[in-house]
């Protein structure tokens, strides 16, 4: 490990070391993840550290896998002094969640969030522009206690030139 980078530094240089050596918001999770999906078995922190390669902090592992669990993406047992940890019982929900909690961090670095949230819905393509109307139409009616429709509800909102055919 390189001593240096807990060393003082110049009041200019500190910011910019620190962020050449940051990760992206969300990438060590995912990494962690992945590695937890890929065993066969629970891990220990010490595992997941030995198996991931990288110079981490067992600290920093062990942090990491602490939030996953916190948030419902990773399941721990006791395993000695510390703990095992595995992917939630349903990892594609698991993925869906981490992947989700991605998008909130980045959506919420903005500044102009509506100007964010206006640019990525404008380069969406019409299958997702479609899903997404759909799914903002489910979280209404559930908002108001109706229950979510289906696709082939053949609602007020529908097409008018396709709902009779």
């Amino acid at each position: 490990m390189d001593m240096t980078t807990s060393q003082p530094r110049q009041p200019g240089e500190e910011p910019r070391r620190r962020m050449s050596g940051r990760r992206p918001p969300g990438v060590l999770e995912q990494a962690i993840l992945d590695c937890l999906t890929a065993a066969d078995r629970p891990l220990t922190p010490g595992e997941v550290l030995t198996r991931l390669g990288t110079e981490l902090a067992y600290t920093t592992v062990m942090t990491t896998l602490a939030r996953l669990h916190k948030r419902g993406l990773a399941e721990r047992e006791p395993a000695g002094r510390a703990y095992a940890y595995r992917v939630a019982s349903d990892a594609g929900m698991a993925q869906t969640i981490a992947v989700a909690a991605q998008m909130r961090r980045v959506f919420s670095t903005g500044d102009d969030r509506a100007g964010v949230l206006a640019h990525f819905i404008a380069d969406l393509g019409s299958e997702d522009e479609q899903l997404l109307t759909e799914l903002l139409r489910d979280l209404e009616a559930s908002r108001h206690g109706k229950p979510a429709r289906s696709d082939d509800s053949g609602g007020p909102d529908d097409n008018p030139t396709s709902a009779g055919e």
